[in-house]
C-alpha cells in the first residue's frame, strides 16, 4: 500500500493555490478540468513522488462546512519564525504560534488546518512569537 493525497475541497482554488504554493511553497504537479462534471483537480506536493494535496474545485457554486473527524496536514520546516512571518504579513492569522520554536498552527482558505512543526531542534526562544497567544480554534 502507498498513501497518495489528502483531497480539499476549495471553494475559492485562486485563493487555496496561492496559499498553498506561495506561502507554503508547494509545487503544482499536475491540474486538470473534467467538463463534464463542472470541476478541476490540482495536485500540490513539496516534490514529485512525495504525498500529495489534491485541492478539488467545483465550478458550481458549493459551500463546505468543516467536518470534526479530519485534524490537520502537518509540514515540516527550515525556519518556523520565517514561515510564521510571512504568513502573517500575507493575511494569515497565526493561531497557535511557535512560542517553542517548535509548533505553530494556521489554517487555509478552505478552513482546513495546518501544522507547522520547525525541522530538527527547536529554535530558541523569539520575543514576538513566546509572548503572542493563541487565538480561534486548530
Amino acid at each position: 500500500m502507498k498513501y497518495l493525497h489528502a483531497m480539499i475541497r476549495a471553494a475559492d482554488i485562486t485563493k487555496s493555490l496561492q496559499f498553498y504554493q506561495e506561502l507554503l511553497g508547494l509545487k503544482l504537479l499536475r491540474q486538470k478540468d473534467y467538463e463534464e462534471g463542472r470541476f478541476s483537480l490540482y495536485y500540490l506536493a513539496t516534490e514529485e513522488g512525495e504525498p500529495e494535496i489534491e485541492l478539488t474545485h467545483n465550478w458550481d457554486a458549493a459551500e463546505y462546512t468543516e467536518g470534526n473527524s479530519f485534524g490537520h496536514l502537518a509540514f515540516s520546516v527550515e525556519n518556523i519564525y520565517e514561515v510564521c512571518q510571512k504568513l502573517e504579513n500575507s493575511g494569515v492569522a497565526i493561531l497557535r504560534p511557535p512560542r517553542d520554536g517548535h509548533m505553530a498552527f494556521v489554517k487555509d482558505p478552505s478552513g482546513i488546518s495546518i501544522e507547522i512543526l520547525q525541522a530538527g531542534k527547536n529554535l530558541p526562544e523569539h520575543e514576538k512569537w513566546s509572548k503572542m497567544a493563541s487565538s480561534g480554534s486548530w
